[in-house]
This record gives C-alpha cells, sequence and structure tokens, in this order.
C-alpha cells in the first residue's frame, strides 16, 4: 500500500502493512507500527505541528468549522431567553404584574417557568437523543433537532401570551439541548487529532458569535423602535436555513460507522473528510479506527460493562465524572446570572442602557475565543479550563465585595469590568468544556457520556434559573451585588475540582485517552506520560 505524504515542508512516513485487507485486526504485529494490545497504531501524521496539520487536512478542518456553525443557534436561542425579557414591547405583551407606579413587569414565577422549562427541554434532549444517534447515526441526530429548532421558533414566531412562549421554550430547549452533545461529538470524531481542541472550541466560537448578534439585535430595537420584540425573533430563521444546508454537506462520522460495522460508509466519509490529502490511505486509516473500536468492545466484555449504562461504573464512570465537570462549574460560578439573565441582571443593577453593556461584553468574549483556539492546541485545554473558571470565580468575590461596600459612582463601572473579567473567565470554561464533552469518553459511549454529561449540568441550571430571578429581582429578594456571594461559596469546590480532575488531551488520540485513563494515571500527570502510540512513533523515528 502507499504511504500517506502529507503536504506539508516535513514529510512525515505512515507504516506500512501489507495485505491488510485480508487479515484480520488481530493479527496485527507490534513489529508493524501496531501495538494491539493496546489497540493503537500511529497514523503517519503525529509528527505534524500545528499549522501543517491545518494545511494537509483542510476539508476536515472546514468540515469541523461548518459543523460548529450550529452553536450560533445555541447562542443565539440562549442570549435571545435571557435579554428579551427587558424589552419593553416583550414586557407589554407578556407582563402578568403591575408595580406601585403602575407599570408593567414580568413576574418572578414566569421568568423562573421560561428559564427552568427551556433547561427542562435541553435534560430532554441530552438524555433522549443519544440514543437515537448511537443507533442511527450522527447525521440522522441534527435532522432530528433541526426539526425541533425549527417547530420552537415558528412556536415563539405565533406566541402572544406567556403560556404560549413556555411550549417555545421548551422545545427551543429540547433542540438545543440535542445539538450541544451532538456537535462536540462530531467535532471529536471527525477532527485530526494535532488540531481537535482547537476545532473544538470553534463551537464556543460560534456560540459566543451567535450570543453576540442576539444582543445585537436586541440593542438595535431597544434603540430604534423599542417595542419591536418580534423582528429579533424572526431574525432565527436565516440561522435555521443555514443549519440545513450545511446539515446536508456534512459526511457521516467515519468512527461512528465503524462502530457499527459499516465499512462502505465508512471509508466513503474518510475519502470526502480526506479529500486533497497527498498520499492518503483510506484502507489502513480506516483500519486504525477499526482497531480501536474493536479493542474497547473487547475490554468491555472483559468487565461485563457492555451497556450503556457503563457511563455510570468504573473507570468509563470517572471519565464521565471528568467530562462533565468544567461545564458542571460553569453552574456553580454564575451561568445563569451572567449569561441567562446578564441584561436583566445589569438592568435590575441599576445600569443605564443594559442591552449595550452586554454587546460590548459579548464582542470582547469573541475576541477572548479568537485567543483561545489559537493556544488551545499550542498550550492545551487543561491550564485553560482551570484558570478560567478561577478567574470566573475570583469574579463572583469581587462582585459580591461591591454588593458589602459602600455605593459610589465608580461601584457600577468596577462592575463591569469584573463582570467584563467573569465573562473572559467564562468563555475559556465553556470553550474548553464543550471540549471535553466530545472528546473525554470513549468512542463506544460517546454519545451516552456526552448527552448525561451535558444535561447534569442543565439539571443544576434548573435549580439556578428558579433562584436568581428572585436573587436578582428589585421586587423580591433585591440581592443586587450581593448575589457574587452565593456564587463564591457554591463555586469554591468546583473551582478547585478543576484542578484535580481535568487532564489535558491535546494531540492524544482517542486510543490514547483509553490507555491513559485506563492506567488510571493522575489527570494532571496525563502530558507527562508516554503512551503506546508515542512510543511507536519513537520507534518509527530511530528505524
Amino acid at each position: 500500500m502507499s504511504q500517506p505524504k502529507p503536504s506539508s515542508s516535513e514529510e512525515v512516513k505512515a507504516p506500512t502493512l501489507d495485505h491488510i485487507e485480508a487479515r484480520g485486526v488481530d493479527e496485527l504485529q507490534p513489529s508493524e507500527k501496531i501495538d494491539d494490545a493496546r489497540g493503537q497504531a500511529i497514523t503517519g501524521y503525529e509528527s505534524l505541528s500545528v499549522f501543517e496539520t491545518v494545511k494537509t487536512f483542510k476539508m476536515a478542518t472546514f468540515i469541523c468549522f461548518l459543523a460548529a456553525f450550529s452553536a450560533a443557534t445555541d447562542g443565539y436561542q440562549i442570549g435571545m431567553n435571557g435579554s428579551i425579557v427587558a424589552n419593553k414591547g416583550f414586557i407589554q405583551q407578556f407582563a402578568t404584574e403591575v408595580n406601585a407606579k403602575g407599570d408593567l413587569y414580568l413576574a418572578s414565577p414566569v421568568l423562573v417557568g421560561w428559564s427552568s422549562i427551556m433547561s427542562v427541554g435541553q435534560i430532554i434532549g441530552m438524555t433522549t437523543l443519544p440514543f437515537l444517534a448511537g443507533r442511527y447515526g450522527r447525521k440522522v441526530s441534527m435532522y432530528t433537532y433541526w426539526l425541533i429548532i425549527t417547530a420552537s421558533v415558528i412556536t415563539e414566531s405565533l406566541a402572544r401570551s406567556w403560556p404560549h412562549w413556555l411550549v417555545a421554550k421548551l422545545l427551543a430547549g429540547v433542540g438545543v439541548g440535542c445539538l450541544q452533545f451532538t456537535i462536540p461529538s462530531y467535532i471529536s470524531e471527525v477532527a485530526p487529532n494535532r488540531i481537535r481542541g482547537s476545532l473544538l472550541m470553534c463551537y464556543s466560537l460560534w456560540w459566543t458569535a451567535g450570543s453576540f448578534f442576539a444582543y445585537i439585535a436586541l440593542q438595535t430595537m431597544a434603540r430604534k423602535d423599542p417595542y419591536n420584540w418580534l423582528r429579533p425573533v424572526l431574525t432565527q430563521w436565516a440561522q435555521v436555513g443555514l443549519m440545513l444546508i450545511i446539515y446536508i454537506f456534512l459526511p457521516e462520522s467515519p468512527a461512528w460507522c465503524a462502530t457499527k460495522g459499516d465499512t462502505e460508509r465508512g471509508k466513503r466519509a474518510l475519502r470526502r473528510i480526506h479529500s486533497g490529502v497527498n498520499g492518503y490511505d483510506v484502507d489502513y486509516q480506516y483500519q486504525i479506527l477499526c482497531l480501536a473500536v474493536e479493542h474497547e468492545q473487547t475490554i468491555a466484555a472483559e468487565q461485563n460493562h457492555q451497556s450503556w449504562t457503563s457511563i455510570f461504573k468504573g473507570v468509563n464512570g470517572f471519565r464521565t465524572v471528568v467530562s462533565l465537570w468544567t461545564n458542571m462549574s460553569t453552574q456553580f460560578v454564575g451561568l445563569t446570572l451572567f449569561g441567562t439573565f446578564g441584561t436583566y441582571f445589569f438592568q435590575q443593577a441599576g445600569l443605564d442602557n443594559p442591552f449595550m453593556i452586554k454587546c460590548i461584553v459579548s464582542g470582547i468574549n469573541i475576541g477572548t475565543i479568537f485567543v483561545i483556539i489559537y493556544c488551545a492546541d499550542l498550550i492545551g485545554r487543561r491550564l485553560i479550563a482551570c484558570c478560567a473558571t478561577t478567574l470566573a470565580w475570583l469574579s463572583c468575590v469581587a462582585i459580591g465585595i461591591l454588593g458589602v461596600s459602600p455605593q459610589v459612582k465608580a461601584t457600577n463601572y468596577i462592575f463591569v469590568l469584573f463582570a467584563v473579567l467573569w465573562n473572559i473567565g467564562m468563555t475559556g470554561n465553556g470553550a474548553a468544556g464543550w471540549g471535553f464533552i466530545g472528546e473525554i469518553s470513549s468512542q463506544r459511549l460517546r454519545p451516552y457520556t456526552a448527552g448525561f454529561g451535558a444535561a447534569s449540568t442543565c439539571v443544576v441550571g434548573v435549580l439556578m434559573s428558579t433562584l436568581v430571578p428572585y436573587m436578582v429581582n428589585a421586587n423580591q429578594w433585591a440581592w443586587g451585588f450581593k448575589t457574587g456571594w452565593f456564587y463564591a461559596g457554591v463555586g469554591l469546590p468546583f473551582t478547585v475540582g478543576m484542578w484535580l480532575l481535568i487532564p489535558e488531551t491535546r494531540g492524544r488520540s482517542a486510543a490514547e485517552l483509553d490507555e491513559l485513563f485506563g492506567r488510571r494515571i493522575k489527570p494532571w500527570r496525563f502530558h507527562k506520560t508516554q503512551t503506546a502510540t508515542q512510543r511507536l512513533v519513537e520507534l518509527e523515528q530511530h528505524k
């Protein structure tokens, strides 16, 4: 067979396996650059730099970038849901209460219902669609939640009372929940290992961009037509249309095909994803996927962990905890406060022009995510996730201090500063967190681990969505800046846990992660531990 010849300044030779099609995976010997005991083999592209990998795998990079675009719809929905409640026209249309001054306002139970029902919808989507994705593939999953999101936008467009909006938010939650575990899983399976981190973080780039444009739409309406709440809602149709076009174009995940034994479809997908890669050996590269899958299945059979419920047992149970920890920590350091109810919090805290503040903060987030994408495969995800979460927690402490300090003219400016720092931290956390949701699990259990990991975060989101409107509503508890102390307290254990639980996954294949978790390597030592693949690469280089 021909050897892959990456189009870069440094030619990297892949191992040659004679007559690989005529032999079973179990017959492949370590002398042929295969460590069958670990289910690993070298692809021939391990020594490429980040930029050489992007240059070599242009189509794979493009496909992952397009897939990540779906997150713009996720961000737009979340941003719209949290900010439209401060729109004058929306309040006039959906308000159920009148205060002492005779002004209409949205009652906290209604706000709680809207926010909570969306989290409930996310939980439903995240815990049901994995079974569809696991059995019928990632593409079927994409089309399914696209239909649900379309139904949610139709309902939002027709809603004229708070119960109608409640139904819309339930559908939106189901669709977004399905999307949130499907896309990171898909990118993790399609992206080249060397640049997987940066491509996974493109999810957060598009999410941030989506939420930014939601704030822009609402800010524009607040300035030009403050009582027009419907037009921003209707702008979602453009995203829905683009999503469908992208999903038609995307190929199925070759890794999923290998799991299901669909060889022809898997190889066809590999050819599309790696079209333009000079000398790419589809037969050999697909065999590597099959080798890793068969190794996972063998281990599962030995441990009697073949059911999807294995995500709660042993090493796989620990991987589930690791996969959800980063995203879970966001809920305990203020995601609902600054994200879902950010504009509303600014408004209730007495800041002028809350939409503008949210737009500025969101714009800074977009700049931050570009820096994070650049660094993801250079310095790794662990450092980004741990430092970012710590920064967000410290910002909550600082805002809490403002709540018990004398209020002066500069208080609001200081608050905005720490709100910006919190958003920078949360941007880093989210970028890494959604990546971990997609890549920490074994290939065999990926949809179930990703679905449960994402859903568990939303369960806490339901609780926080119930509490936060009361905390910040001037007509209820009116905690204001003191809300920062609540998150400083509940967020401390999760911030400390980040440094103890989160491993470095930079450049590791799925089979390498299986080995590191299987050997029970301490998370903070992942990047220092040599794997079978690395030993094989060293042997190849010294030949």
